[in-house]
């Protein structure tokens, strides 16, 4: 598990790698930070609440490791309250908020 405000270090890559093509992303948009290589994303959620995170501002989703592609994919979005029905992150202004973070904390990634 990772906690992190910055990029991930090619070191930190390269581990994450070493257990698999897939992690997962669970990202505080208001705060900029992200815990990354979490068992659920729920677990991601609790730590980033812990630091201060609001819930509405939690989602969660992945990148494949191999095919360096991101989604926005988790059951933490499922926010019927939020007008998030689905595992996906719907509202674009969000989604691309939650893809461009992840493309940030993971710019080492090639």
């Amino acid at each position: 598990m990772i906690y992190t405000s910055k990029p991930l270090t090619i070191k930190q890559i390269e581990n994450l790698r070493e257990k698999g093509n897939y992690t997962k992303i669970t990202i505080d948009l208001t705060n900029k930070t992200a815990v990354i290589d979490t068992p659920l994303h729920t677990d991601g959620e609790k730590i980033l609440l812990n630091k201060g995170g609001g819930q509405k501002n939690i989602w969660g989703g992945g990148v494949n490791l191999s095919t360096i592609q991101f989604d926005a994919n988790a059951v933490l979005n499922i926010r019927p309250n939020l007008d998030n029905p689905s595992m996906e992150i719907i509202d674009p202004d969000i989604r691309n908020n939650f893809l461009d973070l992840a493309e940030y904390f993971f710019k080492n990634l090639a």
